[in-house]
């Protein structure tokens, strides 16, 4: 089995990561996978493995890159090897590239995948959650996203759209669990607090691909700031990859004894976030991430084509 990119992650804890001057091989209980050992150029390890000296040695001896991260998915160090110059040619036309060109597809997917969810909630519970006119406003604005002509505009539309969207969704579920929008920390609901959960699991396993692609994580295009280039890729996954788990759990599973809300914080229950956790693992498709970034390094190294995958 060939890697898909010349950057490969591992997730989780537990895996056992060897190699001969062949092949790397990376085993999970019963599921063992091997990689030509020339096409790994950087292995990224996220949270708790094995790691056998077998592996470190021969991957250097390659011109691998051996990057660890946190399980959250924050880099805390790496290994190269002597005499290693870190690929400097994609920071640089990252900096150089102009962001409008990138800025506007990002802004236009990230609409597009969160109007497929609402629609595809529509039918499935049998009732029209838009008030009158606002469909026809979402995709008024869709159109201008696809023709806007400033940066500015497309942040300021893509953020009202996003507000206008948690509203519509806080529609579709309980209005006992107290969710009416977006907010920021600290959450004062359960579904604002599992909503944050999913994209802190979703922020990790993109910055980890990006930090493999040799990319910069806080130089975006639609967004700015620390993690801006993170934010950019999940802007069109999040509504396949947390919002339907999301939205699943506080219709059909959540229950009073799963979270508790103070004056504070709404606290999420030990089991209810296991069960988050592991719904997200099955929901966050990390070879999709991967081929974004893959476009996007593409794009930026080669002047090709650079569009977004959604839905």
């Amino acid at each position: 089995m060939t890697a898909m990119q010349p950057w490969l992650p591992v997730f989780g804890y537990g895996g056992h990561i060897k190699a001969t001057t062949q092949e790397l091989v990376i085993a999970h209980g019963t599921d063992t996978r091997r990689y030509p050992l020339q096409e790994v150029k950087h292995l990224l390890i996220v949270g708790g493995h094995t790691l056998h000296t077998s592996a470190v040695t021969n991957l250097l001896k390659a011109g691998a890159v051996i990057t660890f991260f946190d399980i959250d998915g924050t880099p805390v160090g790496h290994l190269s090897p002597y005499g290693y110059q870190p690929e400097v040619d994609v920071r640089t036309a990252q900096r150089r590239a102009t962001p409008y060109r990138f800025a506007q597809p990002f802004a236009v997917a990230g609409l597009r995948s969160r109007l497929l969810l609402l629609e595809d909630l529509c039918g499935r519970i049998g009732q029209d959650i838009f008030y009158a006119g606002e469909l026809d406003f979402l995709y008024q604005v869709r159109d201008e996203l696809a023709v806007s002509v400033t940066m500015e505009e497309l942040r300021r539309l893509s953020r009202l759209t996003g507000d206008m969207y948690y509203e519509i969704l806080s529609r579709t579920l309980p209005p006992e669990l107290g969710f009416r929008r977006r907010t920021s920390r600290p959450y004062l609901d359960p579904v604002n607090a599992m909503f944050a959960l999913g994209y802190a699991m979703l922020y990790g396993n993109c910055c980890v691909s990006l930090v493999g692609a040799h990319l910069d994580p806080d130089l975006g295009m639609l967004h700015e700031g620390a993690g801006s280039l993170v934010y950019d890729i999940i802007e069109s996954q999040k509504a396949v990859m947390v919002d339907r788990t999301v939205i699943r759990f506080a219709r059909e599973e959540i229950s009073e004894g799963d979270y508790e809300c103070g004056e504070k914080r709404c606290y999420l229950d030990g089991n209810l976030s296991s069960q988050l956790v592991k719904a997200f693992r099955d929901s966050i498709d990390q070879s999709r991430i991967d081929l974004q970034v893959q476009i996007l390094r593409d794009a930026l190294l080669k002047n090709a084509e650079f569009h977004v995958l959604y839905w």
